[in-house]
């Protein structure tokens, strides 16, 4: 009785072994595409005539990848994430700066890069808050940031970003202050240090989910960016871009169905402009195939569309 009671049992658990799906090897795909991204990255970096610095974050599991993340890079427009933040805080907050506040347009404000702000009539135009940062983020409008720089103080932006723990990035000077730059007063950041910050308000660690939520959708404002370049018009990204002589940044959270995710990428001492345009493109797009099949797709990869859902009659 018992060698026979042994033999069904053993033939149990060979049956199980048979049958039980392979969690292990499964669960080993979605890092094999995380390689492919990485050696792509790799790749176009081997290939840019400049300096090149990536974070990525998986919004869903957490997963990051770094290339010479940590260093310090000029922002240029891409600080301006940094002073919307501030500007959402202090409206949720309800002391200093709020987004209803109106400002009437002056021509000591105006400078160069201003494309809407530079159309309206100093003494007459009356505009809020919220209406500039619409500026700011839909054509980076130099002379309506420089005016929420103001208004939120400099100050403010950065003993903000101290208290994420972001004590790399800064904003040391206000849009189109080329003498500052002279002095080497440069608005710098890292590209884990802007992955962080997004992160933080995607998170709602910085503001309350309707605040997080309203910020997140203004710089979706369809714009003219690297990432743009590189994604699908159908897919929304909530960057901001920056340009300099000798630099491209584009920092933002790229909504991949399923499987949003953090991406910055920034670059420096260029020596083409357009090159390190490309680059940039070229890894958002990368970046957004991963997660965009990570989203869509089983832990062994399959993806059944729309089309192929339907029961079989």
């Amino acid at each position: 009785m018992l060698r026979v009671l042994v033999i069904a049992l053993f033939l149990a658990s060979s049956a199980l072994a048979q049958t039980a799906p392979d969690r292990g090897n499964a669960g080993q795909k979605p890092e094999l595409l995380w390689r492919k991204l990485e050696q792509t990255i790799h790749e176009v970096d081997r290939s840019l005539d400049g300096v090149l610095g990536v974070a990525v974050l998986d919004l869903t599991s957490g997963q990051t990848l770094f290339l010479n993340a940590d260093e310090l890079y000029p922002t240029a427009s891409s600080i301006k994430i940094a002073v919307l933040a501030e500007l959402y805080r202090q409206d949720q907050s309800g002391s200093g700066a709020k987004l209803s506040d109106l400002y009437t347009v002056r021509q000591e404000d105006l400078v160069p890069d201003s494309d809407i702000m530079g159309g309206l009539t100093p003494g007459v135009t009356r505009i809020s808050n919220r209406d500039l940062a619409t500026m700011v983020v839909a054509v980076s409008d130099n002379s309506a940031t420089n005016v929420l720089i103001d208004r939120v103080g400099m100050q403010n932006v950065n003993a903000m970003l101290d208290s994420l723990g972001l004590h790399a990035t800064r904003l040391r000077r206000k849009m189109m202050d080329i003498n500052a730059a002279k002095q080497g007063r440069e608005n710098v950041a890292s590209p884990r240090e802007l992955m962080q910050l997004l992160e933080a308000i995607y998170r709602g660690k910085l503001l309350n989910r309707q605040a997080s939520d309203d910020l997140l959708q203004m710089l979706s404002t369809h714009k003219d960016s690297a990432f743009r370049r590189g994604l699908p018009d159908y897919v929304r990204a909530a960057d901001k871009p920056g340009e300099l002589e000798a630099v491209r940044n584009d920092s933002g959270i790229i909504y991949a169905q399923n499987h949003p995710f953090v991406l910055s990428v920034m670059t420096t001492y260029l020596r083409r402009e357009k090159d390190g345009e490309d680059a940039i493109a070229k890894i958002a797009r990368a970046a957004w195939e991963m997660f965009d099949r990570l989203g869509r797709a089983s832990d062994y990869g399959r993806v059944v569309s729309p089309a192929n859902s339907s029961t079989p009659p």
